[in-house]
């Protein structure tokens, strides 16, 4: 793996893809808990976009929102407007099963199916109407190279995903995901429950992909999103409490190096949190 640049290095310049989600205006809720509040946000495609800031002030549940996870837990409620590719993602007709192929997610702890490394990554095209062994064996194979994992899982495809070593288990995890061709790559704390050559593979992976799938990644670990983010957004929850906001958001050198609020810095800097 080439070194990453340190941040001084990387490049300042504005990015130029276009927008791959817009967010307005954001307010989300559990129940009566304001959980989230006046997110305003582009990611653009073609990029990696880091979300940091201490625990428990909204970066997963705002990921959750971009595919509509959080659709699942009773109680939560949206306000504002998200569009993926300028299309309201919660406008009526929307098929969240349609949009989460879309939009796929990684999670913390790796979570393969208890079936096979060929049935785990074969699951999502059958989903879809792929029966054909032929089919199914290239977009296996290739989902599984994309990942990176192909070489190390090649001669044992029979054998249970969950057999595999954590870092493996992850990487498995990707390829199910992007076996289904995802525009969009959700990563939740994706290294937290891994080793630290396997957390190496996913970062290399992060930065291959990028040239075709736009990418999310909540991270914890400031070097990591300092070495694998064009862009990062701080969220930040004032008091306990009360809603979270977005402080900040722009181009990760700047954000590291020059960040425009003192509540970024603070937390860059070991302050606080």
């Amino acid at each position: 793996m080439n070194p990453s640049p340190p941040v001084s290095q990387l490049s300042t310049e504005p990015l130029t893809g276009n927008p791959r989600f817009s967010v307005r205006g954001l307010e989300f809720f559990y129940g009566d808990f304001h959980a989230l509040t006046g997110i305003t946000i582009d990611v653009r495609e073609n990029s990696v976009t880091a979300f940091i800031g201490p625990s428990g002030c909204g970066k997963s549940t705002f990921l959750r929102c971009l595919n509509r996870m959080n659709d699942l837990i009773p109680g939560t409620r949206l306000e504002g407007t998200i569009t993926l590719d300028g299309a309201d993602i919660y406008g009526s007709g929307v098929d969240p099963v349609d949009l989460r192929r879309r939009v796929g997610m990684i999670f913390q702890q790796p979570n393969p199916f208890p079936m096979s490394i060929y049935d785990n990554v074969a699951f999502g095209p059958r989903l879809h109407g792929v029966t054909k062994r032929a089919e199914l064996d290239e977009i296996v194979e290739k989902a599984l190279v994309r990942a990176n994992v192909w070489k190390e899982v090649k001669d044992i495809m029979g054998r249970g995903g969950l057999t595999l070593s954590g870092g493996q288990q992850q990487r498995l995890c990707i390829a199910r995901v992007l076996a289904v061709q995802p525009d969009v790559l959700l990563m939740d704390e994706p290294c937290s429950a891994i080793d630290p050559t396997s957390v190496q593979k996913v970062e290399d992976l992060m930065a291959e992909l990028k040239n075709s799938v736009t990418i999310i990644i909540v991270t914890h670990n400031m070097q990591q999103a300092a070495r694998v983010s064009d862009e990062t957004a701080f969220f930040l929850q004032e008091k306990q409490g009360e809603a979270a906001e977005l402080i900040e958001f722009g181009r990760t050198a700047e954000i590291f190096t020059s960040p425009r609020d003192r509540r970024t810095e603070d937390y860059i800097t070991g302050r606080f949190g």
